[in-house]
């Protein structure tokens, strides 16, 4: 096993043991799912999910692309979270890294990459991972991909702080950092950087966007907040506002607000 993939395993252990941020995941999953329903093709036979985060300690997106979909595959480097991931019937679920897919050319229709290639270190693995999702992609098939976004002023403070020092909470407060400190930041890039890199990697760009337009890091926080102290009902009105909040996506500051950058990309003809 290589030291990345302990390090994942570590975390999803850690988040499978504590199960935090229910509250949050409920508004990530409605966000993610509402860039699908208008991004996804109506009908895709066969797609590809490439993290299973999502669906091992939430709903995930799951039931949605299996409601559209013939079939659906999904991977993740952390064998605790597609072990948990698994739970889904009908899921085919596989410990796979993303930059080296165990699939066949052109096995896809479409790929589903919510926030997993802006987890490597370099460039050049988030170039890596591109080249690899065009390759099982069929030709004419769609990508829906989201990055961490560098513009986003907590991004950027994130992104700030060392590496090794999150590294250190985590092995030191797990339980605490599960519920409020974010995973290292990895390497990622703005709209016009990513557009670059998917034309590099054989796709045609259809349109771009920025979702998740809350601020993040006090959401989390005071959902947690929630989750514990607060009934129902202040649940729901929370969840209603944070709603309210992707409003912001149809303002010109949406390339600053949206916590993550995304893009809906065609795979050229070979």
């Amino acid at each position: 096993m290589t030291r990345e993939a302990a390090y994942w395993d570590g975390v999803a252990e850690l988040w499978l043991r504590e199960r935090p941020q229910v509250l949050w995941r409920r508004h990530s999953d409605a966000v993610n799912r509402a860039l699908l329903e208008r991004w996804l093709p109506a009908a895709p036979r066969r797609v590809l999910k490439t993290d299973l985060f999502d669906e091992a300690v939430g709903e995930g997106l799951y039931a949605f692309l299996a409601a559209r979909a013939e079939s659906v595959c999904g991977v993740d480097l952390a064998r605790p979270i597609v072990a948990a991931a698994a739970r889904h019937p009908g899921l085919e679920a596989a410990v796979a890294d993303v930059r080296h897919l165990p699939f066949a050319d052109g096995e896809f229709d479409a790929v589903v990459s919510n926030s997993t290639l802006d987890h490597f270190e370099s460039l050049a693995d988030l170039r890596a991972g591109l080249a690899e999702l065009a390759r099982v992609l069929s030709p004419g098939g769609t990508l829906v991909v989201t990055l961490d976004n560098p513009a986003n002023p907590f991004v950027a403070a994130r992104g700030a702080v060392p590496r090794r020092l999150l590294e250190r909470l985590w092995g030191r407060h797990g339980a605490l950092a599960v519920r409020l400190a974010p995973s290292p930041l990895g390497a990622t890039c703005g709209t016009r950087r990513l557009r670059s890199l998917l034309a590099e990697a054989g796709f045609e760009v259809a349109e771009t966007g920025a979702v998740v337009h809350c601020p993040r890091a006090l959401a989390i926080a005071a959902a947690d907040l929630l989750e514990r102290h607060a009934g129902r009902g202040a649940q729901d009105a929370f969840l209603r506002a944070l709603r309210a909040l992707e409003g912001l996506e149809r303002l010109p500051t949406r390339a600053i607000t949206g916590h993550f950058v995304a893009a809906r990309a065609i795979r050229r003809p070979s």
